[in-house]
């Protein structure tokens, strides 16, 4: 079983912050490919399908973003999965202008608190992670005191025009993550402009 967790916070609250985009793609992830219902397994929320064949789990951790790993304990356990081929976090990326995308098979967390959380949970860096970029552009980028306030706010109403219509490309490049490998997704998709999908 493929898993792919986005990571965000809960509460109504956070539902239109930057932090928040990798929910935004895991709930249309689970429209588009017409899974189950969403239900509470652990300290997450689920859904479960298949994608041309390939048993897939949409994970949404409910922890709050910095205990992010604690929802994946249950998946280190078991045999014969392994996180360097069946896991791709979906993660928002401030160190990407909004509209670009990138996926890599491994790496540091780069100063993100959920990726450190994962990290710990599961003992490697060696998962896949697809960032999302969600960066200030120039002319906002004095508005915000620190980071955190950055990411805790809502997208300005073309940020979110723009990281919407980055859905179709967002789902191509998880699909063939899933059909063709980590090496495939990358030559493909990380050179994509942000326009084509």
């Amino acid at each position: 079983m493929k898993v792919i967790v986005g990571l965000g916070n809960p509460g109504r609250e956070y539902a239109a912050t930057r932090h928040n985009v990798g929910w935004w793609l895991i709930d249309h992830l689970a429209g588009v490919w017409h899974f189950e219902a969403w239900k509470k397994s652990g300290e997450s929320q689920v859904s479960n399908g298949t994608v041309d064949g390939v048993k897939v789990r949409l994970v949404k951790p409910q922890t709050y973003m910095n205990l992010s790993g604690q929802a994946l304990r249950n998946f280190v356990r078991r045999p014969f999965w392994s996180p360097a081929k069946d896991l791709l976090i979906v993660v928002d990326e401030v160190q990407l202008p909004v509209g670009r995308i990138r996926i890599r098979p491994r790496g540091s967390a780069g100063g993100h608190n959920g990726l450190k959380s994962v990290e710990h949970a599961l003992g490697t860096q060696d998962y896949a992670r697809l960032r999302i970029g969600v960066g200030p552009s120039e002319e906002r980028r004095g508005i915000y005191k620190d980071l955190a306030d950055f990411v805790l706010a809502p997208f300005a109403r073309d940020e979110r025009e723009d990281v919407l219509a980055l859905m179709p490309q967002l789902t191509a490049t998880v699909e063939t993550w899933l059909h063709k490998g980590i090496d495939q997704a990358m030559n493909i998709h990380n050179r994509l402009p942000a326009s084509e999908d």
